[in-house]
């Protein structure tokens, strides 16, 4: 019989067991490691929700009092068998015989035999005969193969502790908050303890703890009582967390791509800098500490590596400062503000629409749309006159981005924005012309990217949370029209009339950057780029509540200058050269409208004096016959007399709440000399003109310099006017 069971034991896999390093090897934490790439550690996620495994710990990175403890309570003679204890084997033996309770035979590397070979397992009922036999001869060949110290790492690596916990790293951070390295002797005690009884109480717990301590510190009063407490408040922590580390976001995005359906690894490499990383949350945190009276409590911060489109930092939220810490900033869909408008310009420039010396009128205007009147307004509610494309679009002025739109289309304009990677929900028309001014949702990655496309000369790659292979770009933007607009964000004097001199946008080497924000204040952009580096830096509320008093320079700049300059603290950036098809000239503003300059032109489209009378058209080259849409005063003044604001078939309604006298109705018109008729009477005269609103059905003609009518609409006002004598 004794034969027959050991040749069975002998067939067991235990006679075949791995050596160490394959045990080490194949060991698999319920954690994924997101690295760096440089081999740091940013993040620590759990991937394998069945168990609960921390990493292998080196023996020496065990602490000495769980060292101790484990041998005292489990094998007190370790080091002097060889596999298995016969003298306590004899001695269960012997308590068996006359029913007397025992603490049993089995060694440390008996009970590693069991965890390492599933055919050794206890079931619910204990191990057979067969089992425990196979057991006593795998621990034989353990110890004949492993050092004693490598049986103790990996015991202390495999045992189950209590519930889903296995193995010390798990047990430790999540009963003591700590590392293993850290136990001191009473939490050594509780651990040795759990190994007997894994899910014992914690009375029963402590009292074989006590037991354990007695044993580590001999001649000692132990409180007992005391160690009841901490045993009942260590078994109900639970602080080893799911996620821990600098780059939450990054690393369940990064997850979420590379991993397959019940993929466990232990590592994976991002394209992160982890100083980078570290510093982008320490700025956003800090910066949002002193937004914290303005009612901001969440940003998001991406930077991108120009050339290869690898992300360097991505910092998803505030953290601890936000209500809402799990939402991803950097892939949530917020409206950009102004943010578009650079390709807005870039796509009017790359047509021939306008250059960046092309004057645009910043002033009250009224668009017809299908739903209405569009009103477009500036950020401080002023106007500024004529003024470039320069200027118009660095000092991000609202009313010339609308009259762009205006001639490229928001149809046409809404497929340049895909080109540029920002994938829009709705068409074209159905944004209409607020889309100039950011009307449509983006997410700071895909739009820090389409920056990045400028910074590249209009060339389109994907960003990159992985080392790729192979980079590819596609042509997304005229290259002439990217360098224009990136010389123009460069531009701090062309920025001076809403930013100032002084802006906190201006570094010391050079930069292109743009700001931006959505209706209401809810959302605030700072985008730009250098030679090497693209940031973007979003600031707002999570929930979509607005922010008080926040401006694009008191908002996300200051997080995006100093991202800036950390980036280069240590790095030039240089101007781009300009592409092919490119030529810079001497140009001229008639009436002192701006300083002359040299500037950058497409071929073909250089012109010598910007002005607003005939002077414009006689010093304009022939070659400059490729822009289209340019017109002087004297060129409009030759055209029809015609009303451009309001759109007929106009309904107002008048508010209640305001007081009649202050809602007065803007009449504008273009040609020279002109009178304003109400319903047969004459009201005004001039080009632009107010109109109390009386309710009811009206005719408005408009009469040239000889009297004639050039042109009429018709309006209807809803709601209740000021009394008859009032009226004028």
């Amino acid at each position: 019989m004794i034969a027959t069971l050991l040749i069975a034991a002998c067939a067991l896999p235990a006679c075949a067991t791995g050596t160490f390093n394959e045990i080490k090897r194949d060991f698999k934490p319920s954690d994924t490691l997101v690295l760096d790439r440089n081999g740091e550690l940013l993040q620590r996620v759990r991937t394998d929700a069945s168990v609960r495994r921390g990493q292998w710990v080196a023996l020496a990175d065990i602490s000495p009092a769980l060292r101790t403890a484990l041998v005292l309570s489990e094998d007190k003679r370790f080091y002097e068998h060889s596999g298995v204890d016969w003298r306590a084997v004899s001695s269960a033996a012997w308590a068996n015989l006359w029913n007397t309770k025992t603490r049993g035979a089995s060694t440390l590397s008996m009970q590693l035999a069991g965890l390492l070979d599933d055919d050794l397992r206890a079931s619910n009922s204990g191990r057979s005969m067969t089992q425990k036999i196979g057991q006593t001869f795998a621990a034989q060949v353990l110890e004949q193969r492993w050092r004693k110290d490598q049986i103790l790492e990996a015991y202390l690596n495999l045992v189950p502790f209590r519930g889903e916990l296995v193995g010390i790293d798990a047990l430790s951070r999540t009963l003591f908050g700590k590392a293993a390295h850290g136990l001191d002797e009473r939490e050594a005690a509780v651990a040795s303890a759990l190994v007997r009884a894994p899910n014992a109480k914690a009375p029963q717990v402590a009292q074989r703890a006590c037991g354990v301590l007695k044993l580590m510190q001999p001649g000692v009063k132990i409180d007992c009582d005391g160690l009841d407490m901490f045993a009942t408040a260590a078994l109900q922590r639970r602080d080893f967390q799911a996620s821990e580390g600098i780059a939450p976001h990054l690393a369940r995005r990064l997850l979420a791509q590379q991993l397959t359906p019940g993929a466990h690894p232990s590592s994976v490499k991002s394209t992160l800098r982890a100083p980078l990383q570290r510093f982008a949350v320490q700025t956003l945190q800090q910066h949002l500490r002193e937004l914290r009276g303005r009612h901001v409590e969440d940003g998001a911060v991406v930077v991108l590596d120009n050339a290869s489109g690898e992300v360097l930092a991505w910092v998803g939220s505030s953290g601890t400062l936000s209500a809402a810490a799990e939402v991803d900033g950097v892939l949530a869909l917020r409206q950009p503000g102004s943010t578009l408008k650079p390709f807005l310009y870039a796509q009017a420039i790359a047509e021939r629409r306008i250059t960046a010396a092309s004057l645009l009128e910043d002033s009250s205007t009224q668009i017809p749309t299908a739903s209405g009147l569009y009103i477009p307004q500036n950020y401080d509610r002023q106007f500024k006159g004529l003024v470039s494309s320069r200027t118009a679009l660095a000092a991000s002025l609202n009313v010339p981005a609308v009259r762009t739109l205006v001639m490229v289309s928001p149809d046409a304009f809404h497929k340049q924005l895909r080109a540029v990677g920002l994938p829009l929900k709705e068409s074209g028309d159905y944004y209409g012309y607020s889309l100039a001014l950011g009307s449509a949702e983006v997410s700071l990655l895909s739009l820090t990217n389409a920056y990045r496309t400028l910074a590249n000369g209009g060339r389109f790659s994907e960003p990159m949370l992985v080392k790729p292979a192979k980079i590819t770009f596609r042509p997304a933007l005229d290259a002439r029209a990217a360098f224009i607009v990136s010389d123009i964000l460069a531009d701090p004097l062309a920025r001076a009339r809403t930013f100032g001199t002084d802006s906190i946008l201006a570094t010391r080497f050079w930069s292109a950057v743009k700001t931006g924000t959505s209706k209401d204040m809810r959302d605030n952009w700072a985008m730009g780029y250098s030679s090497r580096y693209t940031v973007g830096v979003w600031v707002g509320n999570a929930s979509g509540a607005p922010m008080w008093d926040v401006s694009g320079t008191s908002g996300a700049a200051p997080v995006w200058a100093a991202m800036m300059n950390f980036l280069h603290k240590n790095e030039a950036s240089r101007p781009p050269a300009p592409p092919p098809g490119l030529l810079q000239s001497p140009t001229a503003f008639g009436q002192q409208l701006e300083a002359a300059r040299n500037e950058w032109f497409i071929q073909g489209t250089e012109q010598a004096l910007f002005a607003t009378d005939s002077i414009a058209g006689s010093a304009r080259p022939s070659s400059a016959s490729g822009l289209k849409g340019l017109k002087t005063v004297s060129q409009q003044a030759a055209s029809p007399a015609r009303i451009t604001a309001p759109a007929s078939g106009t309904i107002l309604a008048l508010d209640p709440d305001i007081p009649p006298n202050n809602q007065r109705l803007s009449f504008s018109a273009e040609g020279r000399n002109l009178r304003w008729r109400m319903n047969g009477k004459e009201f005004a005269r001039g080009n632009q003109v107010q109109w109390l609103p009386w309710p009811g059905r009206h005719v408005v003609q408009l009469l040239d310099a000889s009297g004639q009518v050039a042109d009429e609409i018709k309006l209807e006002v809803r709601g209740a006017g000021v009394k008859a004598q009032a009226r004028r």
